[in-house]
């Protein structure tokens, strides 16, 4: 049965489109307030908002941005007493899929909507869209890799309640987490719902720039600026003109490179190396760590003055391990996107394959959990993941958790465990920075190169 919200804060109109629809087969909910219905939006899947464009709350633009930031794919109807073209032509601007003028004439009303559903789901079958009301436990076609899944875990709900604040300012957000936890996926779910979502967004891993070309892939350079500039080159911040800059580990930036990036955030202007006078830019900036920055303040590697203009607003995302009412949700989506990449038909988890995944420490986050759904993808004959499909060491970490009541010194073995699936990930996650540069890993690591080589070979690393 297709679901339907009616978000309108005239009781009576709620009241009788509900009783009408509702004999017509739709799911119908309604809410008379913007935030109620969002609140809604939050917890349920629909096929269709119908939203009032005034409402005590909020703007019909408003409530759009909010829809479309909770419910990307929802098909949208504006119900508005002003049906004038700029109306109509703001709303669709903004992702409404058609409008209705006051009064309104129920099975005028029930024709729209049926066409608007319709079309809405034509798009998703053809995937020029995403998600279509369904489940959010067993999504299908989200594996888009610009799509940005929302947990019902309290942190999840707290993070995506931030991007709807924060999204249609300007303000520079520093997204701290650790490694895996999914910091560009929420760096482009601000840019995507900001006023600047035509524009670029580029994105920088400052942990693999190698420290003297950093300048020149940031602000760009004259030719003849140094051996082997042949050609001007844009920096980053030129590209990103008009739009966002994603700079991901921030806190590996040189310190003359802080202060260059310093200047840029209070002159909004850069200098290309070589150049002689400076290009204005109209940036957005997203900066995010796996570090306390507040720590490398205080150990002076990284400057107080540069922190605090970048970290105008934080989000910070909490580890998957502290939000399990996530892992079933992510496991899900990313069962649909290994589907797609292995060209398989797999659909669903064993009920002991999802106690495991739920129970496991997952040191790598977001990015281990897709890493082990694509292997078990891969390695499933049937239908349903089965516990044969897991690796190993999932299996074994699971087992090997402390029962209740034992103490940490009859442990040891376990924390080794532990601590040495956390240094291998570590070392897997330095080499795809680096592009499996040894002797770059090895540096970021701060290790030698033979100490490196002993580790690869003590976790079966293979690179």
């Amino acid at each position: 049965m297709p679901r339907i919200l009616i978000i309108d804060d005239d009781k009576d109109i709620c009241l009788v489109l509900s009783k009408f629809l509702t004999k017509n087969n739709y799911d119908v909910d309604a809410a008379y307030k913007g935030e109620e219905g969002l609140k809604l939006l939050r917890a349920s899947r629909y096929n269709l908002v119908l939203c009032d464009y005034r409402l005590p709350d909020l703007t019909g633009v408003e409530m759009l941005r909010k829809i479309k930031l909770l419910q990307s794919d929802v098909a949208v109807v504006i119900i508005t007493g002003y049906s004038d073209v700029r109306t109509a032509v703001e709303t669709f601007r903004y992702g409404a899929n058609d409008y209705v003028t006051k009064p309104l004439y129920p099975d005028e009303l029930l024709v729209t909507i049926r066409e608007t559903i319709a079309k809405n789901e034509k798009k998703a079958v053809n995937g020029e869209s995403n998600d279509t009301a369904q489940d959010p436990r067993k999504p299908k076609s989200l594996a888009s890799s610009s799509f940005f899944i929302v947990g019902k875990s309290i942190q999840s709900q707290t993070v995506q309640k931030y991007i709807e604040l924060i999204a249609p300012s300007d303000m520079s957000v520093i997204i701290n987490g650790e490694t895996g936890t999914g910091k560009e996926f929420v760096a482009q779910s601000v840019h995507k719902f900001s006023k600047r979502s035509d524009k670029p967004f580029v994105a920088i891993d400052c942990g693999a720039l190698p420290k003297e070309l950093a300048g020149s892939e940031l602000f760009g350079h004259v030719k003849g600026a140094f051996t082997g500039a042949v050609n001007d080159k844009q920096g980053s911040f030129e590209v990103a003109d008009t739009g966002t800059i994603f700079l991901d580990e921030v806190g590996n930036l040189s310190y003359e490179n802080q202060v260059k990036l310093l200047r840029v955030i209070q002159e909004r202007r850069i200098k290309r190396i070589g150049a002689t006078r400076d290009t204005p830019i109209d940036v957005r900036i997203i900066a995010a760590t796996n570090e306390d920055l507040i720590k490398s303040v205080k150990e002076g590697r990284f400057r107080e003055d540069l922190y605090h203009r970048l970290n105008e607003f934080k989000i910070q995302l909490s580890p998957l391990r502290e939000r399990k009412e996530d892992i079933v949700i992510f496991a899900n989506y990313f069962l649909e996107k290994s589907n797609q990449a292995l060209h398989k038909n797999v659909q669903s988890f064993s009920p002991e394959v999802i106690e495991q995944l739920t129970n496991y420490y997952w040191h790598g986050n977001l990015r281990e959990l897709n890493n082990v759904i694509k292997r078990s993808v891969l390695l499933t004959m049937g239908d349903v993941v089965q516990m044969d499909s897991l690796p190993q060491e999932i299996i074994q970490a699971n087992n090997s958790m402390p029962a209740p009541g034992v103490s940490i010194e009859d442990n040891v073995g376990l924390l080794k465990s532990i601590a040495g699936s956390a240094e291998r990930q570590a070392i897997i996650d330095i080499l795809e920075k680096v592009n499996y540069n040894k002797s770059k890993a090895a540096e970021l690591l701060k290790i030698d190169r033979k100490t490196l080589y002993n580790k690869l070979k003590l976790y079966s690393i293979n690179a």
